[in-house]
């Protein structure tokens, strides 16, 4: 069972950069393909960023390519989102979900039944 705790979120001025952290603290995430949302308030959830179960895959949503990076460090069985640039736009509260495992290899576009509770995100000045 999949018990995924996000990290890392918090205040940080226009411009600014944070890295978003996602374990589970209930086993590994190798083979699950790995996708990060966010919701703002008053608005639906949008996917931010994904990676597949094999890693070999990576797809952004394109209001957030070339600032943020998803990656994936099996060592520390942690998935990071790595935000930089960040916009007032990008304010909202930001999730990690995982599917799988052995999970298509070569795509993250699935349907994510594992999720975070989620860290917040505001950008301001």
């Amino acid at each position: 069972q999949l018990r995924l705790v996000e990290s890392g979120g918090g205040l940080v001025q226009p411009g600014g950069s944070l890295r978003l952290s996602c374990v589970n603290s209930g086993g590994t995430l190798d083979y699950y393909a790995i996708g990060w949302f966010r919701q703002a308030p008053g608005k639906g959830r949008e996917r931010v960023s994904c990676m597949s179960s094999s890693d070999g895959s990576t797809d952004y949503a394109d209001s957030v390519k070339g600032r943020f990076t998803i990656s994936r460090d099996h060592v520390k069985n942690t998935v990071y989102l790595q935000m930089n640039g960040l916009k007032p736009e990008d304010t909202a509260r930001y999730y990690c979900a995982a599917q799988g495992p052995y999970t298509n290899p070569d795509s993250c576009d699935h349907d994510y039944t594992y999720w975070g509770q989620g860290t917040p995100v505001t950008v301001s000045s």
